[in-house]
């Protein structure tokens, strides 16, 4: 772990995304609304209130380990007749999940879809709002909102 090292942080907010990720380790996005996931070394999941005691929040992560392109109802055979079934996904394969704590808690309330960090940011968040600081101890690897 470097703190140039990116993180994805991912949202689950079904309780079968929830068990995927935990029992079988693996993670889904769907292809239309994101590209490039190959270009992260860990995904953090940020998990809605209901699935969090009330408190949403990143309670854990994993280190990536590989990336497959399904359709899916091949992911989700159970639900083969869904309208989006024909839909591609990335599937991600996950290493170890570990838990994050302290997790890092959304007080504010801030809307979470996708969210790019690095591992510095990572381990020294308390909130989501940590996530996006620009202090010169930390490492810059996403272009500023000038393109820099």
């Amino acid at each position: 772990m470097y703190p140039e090292d990116r993180v994805l942080v991912g949202v689950i907010n079904r309780k079968r995304d929830l068990a995927a990720a935990l029992n079988d380790r693996w993670y889904r996005i769907p292809l239309a609304r994101f590209k490039g996931v190959v270009d992260y070394e860990y995904i953090a999941f940020f998990l809605n209130r209901s699935l969090a005691q009330g408190k949403s929040g990143i309670y854990y992560y994993a280190r990536l380990q590989g990336v497959e392109l399904l359709r899916r109802r091949d992911l989700l055979p159970q639900e083969a007749d869904h309208q989006r079934a024909a839909e591609l996904y990335y599937r991600i394969a996950l290493g170890q999940i570990q838990g994050k704590t302290p997790p890092i808690l959304n007080p504010g309330r801030r809307a979470v879809t996708f969210l790019f960090t690095t591992w510095d940011r990572f381990c020294e968040a308390k909130t989501i709002s940590d996530l996006y600081l620009t202090d010169a101890r930390f490492v810059q690897r996403f272009p500023d909102k000038q393109g820099n």
